[in-house]
């Protein structure tokens, strides 16, 4: 799996438990729905440190809290395209 997915797939895990939308987050950090969209999305590539920490300032947690998951422990995580 693809780093930028699974930071996709942890922010959307985030939200569900903090029944939080998307849309709310955007608003939150002041982040273009289009940023989110194709952070978000499929065809994502790759994912800065600055935007990951912009999202977990808006989910009001910290950066180890963000990455303290078993889906960045996988030895088979892409982190280069």
């Amino acid at each position: 799996m693809k780093l930028s997915t699974a930071v996709a797939m942890r922010i959307s895990n985030i939200l569900r438990e903090k029944k939080m939308s998307q849309y709310r987050l955007e608003k939150n950090i002041a982040m273009p729905h289009n940023t989110m969209k194709t952070l978000m999305g499929e065809r994502n590539k790759s994912v800065n440190l600055r935007t990951i920490m912009q999202i977990v300032k808006g989910l009001n947690m910290t950066v180890s809290e963000f990455f303290n998951d078993p889906i960045f422990e996988s030895d088979e995580l892409e982190i280069y395209d």
